[in-house]
């Protein structure tokens, strides 16, 4: 049985995964840098090694991590999600260092991270795809020729890719001889491969993906699906499970569908089969994400799994806690991403001091967040500092429960989201159920609100108070 594990990672996931090892009775270790020396993964964890000063770079060396892990004593290691989490070298490094990597092994993280193989993998497996290249493209002259063949929009796409970067639509030949080399120089900054592909562009789809588990036994089920329409360049905003835009046979179908993706790939650990479902109502597979997703909570909300606790028992050797007719799921659950940034301005990022945070409680309410009042929001790593995840029985107690939970959370000291996360809960087309990743877009009047001002400090209302009851 695996005893302890080190969270290769920082923020709100490296927290959850420290509070799934404390349940499950296995230490937990952290590693900072001097950025991070008061964050909560730091405080929560059971040990803590410095990695150094750089903010970023000791959060990429995969030699030196696993050289803490040996060295702190553990027998595994979580990547989380972001910095090396889709890395086949710390895969293959933790299995050189006989550490338990908590994830698919490196061979599979290589082929799905190449959109390239991975679509190729789909194709043979029988799994829809969108029509496009049947490789990397040789040149924006091959690009230009496959455009006009499939017709335009299309988009270029940086075949390492992920996390929506190294993605340009093109509507026409001048935005894409204008976009081919920006997104060569993309993947090569991003993801350190220059190679691009293409495909044709679905316009306005619903963004619906499927949770998979995986384990060493040959067992592959899924746990239903997520919808991610809501979406900003590429970048989720709100997730939702089950999807409210789908019927139930397309539900089944799309299940199918992920546990079949997976099995044409032996895959092994909790994974993510994304799809893009066009306006006929036609599944494309789009992408496999070989991790843990940031909005794995909705799934954990409405079926009672705890993935992260999956995960670390399929990396251990066991089997599947649950057959897939033991996977029941209850209600509705949505996810909002709490990001510090400013919607008004661009959704420039907000960092700095939190002077001042409320979470919200009650039923169905859950926060996954690496914040706390005092602590410094750096300016290195990515703007989300939080998560809400809300739960209720239908869609309208859902949209209802959401509103006021995020009425209730106070944020102070930072911009945040939250205040556009309201707007888009008003939104009559929203609460209909009925949206596509175009509508963040299309209805830039969501972003005409004002904000509630930060409670006065608690001391000078007492103050106040008292002078006022004293007549002075």
């Amino acid at each position: 049985m695996i005893k302890k594990i080190l969270v290769a990672n920082r923020g709100e996931i490296a927290v959850r995964i420290v509070r799934a090892c404390s349940e499950m009775g296995i230490k937990s270790v952290a590693i900072y840098t001097d950025a991070d020396r008061h964050a909560l993964h730091v405080k929560k964890a059971d040990e803590a090694y410095h990695i150094g000063s750089e903010p970023v770079t000791g959060y990429l060396n995969a030699h030196n991590i696993v050289n803490i892990a040996v060295i702190s004593g553990c027998d595994a290691l979580h990547p989380g999600y972001g910095f090396l989490a889709e890395n086949p070298e710390l895969a293959e490094i933790c299995a050189r260092r006989d550490i338990k990597f908590i994830g698919p092994n490196a061979d599979v993280i290589r082929q799905m991270g190449d959109k390239v193989q991975a679509r190729n993998a789909m194709i043979a497996a029988g799994i829809p795809c969108v029509p496009g290249s049947d490789g990397n493209l040789a040149g924006v002259e091959e690009a230009r020729a496959l455009a006009k063949k499939i017709g335009y929009p299309v988009m270029l796409k940086a075949t390492n890719g992920g996390g929506g970067r190294g993605i340009r639509r093109c509507d026409s030949d001048k935005d894409l001889i204008s976009n081919y080399e920006r997104v060569i120089s993309e993947a090569n900054k991003a993801f350190g491969q220059p190679e691009v592909f293409l495909e044709k562009c679905v316009v306005n789809p619903r963004h619906i993906e499927v949770q998979v588990l995986g384990d060493s036994h040959g067992n592959v089920i899924h746990l239903f699906e997520r919808d991610c329409s809501i979406q900003r360049r590429n970048q989720k905003l709100i997730e939702i499970a089950p999807s409210p835009q789908i019927t139930q046979a397309q539900r089944e179908y799309i299940g199918n569908l992920g546990v079949k993706a997976a099995r044409a790939v032996g895959y092994e650990n909790a994974g993510t089969i994304e799809f893009l479902l066009d306006q006929d109502n036609h599944f494309y597979f789009m992408e496999m994400n070989t991790r843990i997703q940031v909005e794995h909570t909705v799934t954990e909300t409405i079926t009672g799994i705890d993935i992260v606790q999956e995960q670390i028992r399929i990396a251990d050797g066991q089997p599947l806690s649950f057959r897939q007719e033991d996977v029941q799921r209850s209600g509705y659950a949505m996810e909002f991403r709490i990001n510090a940034e400013d919607p008004k301005n661009d959704f420039l990022p907000s960092f700095g001091r939190i002077t001042r945070y409320f979470a919200p409680g009650g039923p169905g309410v859950r926060t996954d967040g690496a914040i706390y009042t005092g602590y410094h929001i750096p300016p290195y790593y990515d703007s989300m500092c939080m998560k809400l995840t809300i739960w209720a029985l239908d869609w309208e107690k859902l949209l209802n429960r959401a509103r006021r939970a995020l009425n209730d959370m106070g944020v102070y000291g930072v911009k945040t989201t939250i205040p556009y996360h309201l707007q888009i809960l008003n939104s009559a087309e929203f609460r209909s159920g009925r949206f596509h990743t175009g509508f963040v877009e299309q209805h830039p009047e969501l972003l005409n609100y004002s904000t509630r001002q930060p409670p006065r400090d608690l001391a000078a209302a007492i103050s106040a108070a008292v002078i006022v009851h004293r007549g002075l």
